[in-house]
């Protein structure tokens, strides 16, 4: 666990008390796909200024695993990383994985969450800008928020759909 990764728990702690009180009434969701849709709509919109661009089931076959992916993270814009680490520290993706964690175990669904980066295709390492000067831009990189549900949640789902 990271230093990023802790202040984001306890940012994401902080959020559900706030959002539910302002947006739901302090109505709190109590089935996986409502806390996962809350995390993709109204936390990251309050957070990160738009809704997250995607919410997948992950691709095991259990329903244990969704991912919560950004195109563009803008914490990741602001963030700057000795070249030689570039591959290996996503330090926005540490904070909104952190936020996500803290916002799922207040709300009574713990989990394990990690963060992945990936390249967006088509994006370029480098621009050039005048005659032979070549200017460093940091390519754009897709951050995935990887959710995995402790057993216990799941067996609480199963009592609630029956």
């Amino acid at each position: 666990v990271t230093v990023e990764e802790d202040v984001g728990y306890e940012v994401g702690e902080r959020m559900l008390e706030v959002l539910c009180l302002r947006e739901k009434g302090r109505r709190r969701e109590t089935r996986i796909l409502g806390i996962l849709g809350f995390l993709h709509t109204s936390v990251w919109k309050s957070l990160f200024g738009k809704v997250a661009d995607a919410l997948e089931k992950g691709v095991t076959e259990e329903d244990d695993e969704y991912m919560i992916s950004d195109n563009d993270l803008v914490l990741n814009r602001f963030i700057s990383v000795p070249k030689e680490m570039e591959n290996s520290v996503n330090c926005g993706g540490s904070f909104a994985a952190g936020v996500v964690r803290g916002v799922l175990d207040a709300a009574g669904f713990p989990a394990r969450v990690t963060a992945h980066a990936m390249p967006l295709p088509g994006t370029p390492a480098a621009a050039t800008v005048g005659p032979g000067n070549t200017v460093s831009v940091p390519s754009r990189v897709r951050t995935t928020i990887l959710i995995k549900l402790d057993r216990s949640v799941l067996q609480r789902e199963a009592r609630l759909a029956a």
